[in-house]
């Protein structure tokens, strides 16, 4: 069960799942995540067959020792968001691009 965009894991930890947008191109998949704030180092990309799976941490980077929080609306912690597609997945064809804390992924499907 999804409530709020936010997901228990296997372990209980709450898990954010960041926003998504899935396009349909004439031999694929664009699909683009929603992850400001979150280090290209930080960010784990998976596929299985027709699933896609994406995972990482955002980390508050401004909290320092001393400091107390007023209002915090910003998930900060791990997040994992998948996607099934209708197809199988050509893994050696995956393009990806992290611009603007968007990660944008190019999918192939295999014929």
């Amino acid at each position: 069960m999804v409530i709020f965009g936010i997901t228990p894991s296997q372990s209980g930890e709450r898990l954010w799942q960041p926003a998504a947008d899935v396009y349909r191109t004439s031999d694929g998949w664009i699909v683009k995540f929603d992850l400001a704030g979150v280090s290209l180092e930080d960010i784990e990309v998976s596929l299985s067959g027709c699933h896609l799976r994406v995972r990482g941490v955002r980390r508050d980077t401004l909290l320092r020792e001393g400091y107390s929080y007023y209002q915090l609306e910003l998930a900060y912690s791990r997040f994992e968001r998948a996607i099934t597609f209708p197809c199988l997945i050509d893994s050696s064809d995956i393009v990806s691009e992290y611009r603007d804390g968007l990660l944008i992924l190019r999918l192939t499907c295999r014929s």
